[in-house]
């Protein structure tokens, strides 16, 4: 008869239990990964896959039992880690979006807003396409292969132990949004300054012919400039999207 002890089980379900739960974890909140479309069990599917593809790589990982008395604390910290990779992520978006935000205020074009179930309040027209231009420029530079890269790394920088609150305060990433909203505003420059030298144009050419109604031709004039602006610099958007994505992956991986 073969008997399996306690320990014996421990060891085999934890390096694959502890990596499943970060893998879920990043799942819940990364983009691409976290769409509703997505059927649950295709995501718990693809966590085990993954968990147990990196078996491979995550040698010397102390061994915590699932009934344990650290059980709690390492299921809070690989969820938490899991999850703040994600959000790291997601904020790379939403500095694309916040752009998108500062060219549709420019252009005059944030009235034209609707209501986006995915974030769940109102979105504008060039903050969502900048977000959808996001999305692709992702999924071209294989941004998704970058994350689930990141998530096996993590375990380098926070092994499988329990301290979640340690983990957290080495994440700092409170740092890392500030980078992030500042990236926001120098991708959004370029198109900012056209706009507003476009304004300055159009404020001088109301002094100088006050019979011409301005406001008839400005709008046009805005709007044809930010959509020129837009054309021109989305080709160079994925310099600065690059930068950011591998400045999170560093965060984690380090």
């Amino acid at each position: 008869m073969v008997s399996i002890s306690e320990a014996q089980l421990a060891a085999w379900l934890s390096p694959i239990f502890w990596p499943f739960l970060r893998v879920m974890g990043m799942f819940g909140v990364a983009p691409i990964f976290s769409l509703r479309s997505i059927p649950v069990r295709v995501k718990v599917a693809l966590a085990f896959l993954v968990a147990l593809s990196a078996q491979a790589t995550l040698v010397g990982q102390p061994v915590v039992s699932i009934n344990g008395p650290q059980a709690l604390g390492a299921v809070v910290q690989n969820v938490g880690v899991g999850m703040a990779l994600g959000f790291a992520v997601r904020l790379v978006f939403v500095a694309v979006e916040l752009a998108g935000e500062l060219v549709g205020l420019q252009m005059g074009l944030n009235f034209a807003s609707f209501f986006d179930p995915t974030s769940g309040g109102q979105v504008s027209a060039v903050s969502r396409f900048m977000g959808h231009m996001s999305v692709l420029l992702f999924v071209v530079i294989n941004g998704h292969l970058m994350l689930l890269m990141a998530v096996v790394r993590s375990f380098r920088a926070f092994p499988v132990d329990g301290s979640f609150l340690q983990s957290m305060a080495s994440l700092q990433l409170h740092r890392l949004g500030s980078e992030l909203f500042a990236s926001a505003f120098w991708i959004a420059l370029p198109m900012v300054g056209l706009l507003l030298f476009t304004n300055l144009a159009l404020g001088v050419i109301s002094r100088v012919a006050p019979q011409m109604n301005i406001y008839s031709i400005g709008f046009p004039i805005t709007l044809s400039v930010g959509m020129a602006g837009i054309a021109a610099t989305l080709p160079l958007m994925d310099q600065p999207v690059l930068a950011l994505m591998e400045r999170v992956v560093a965060l984690f991986g380090s």
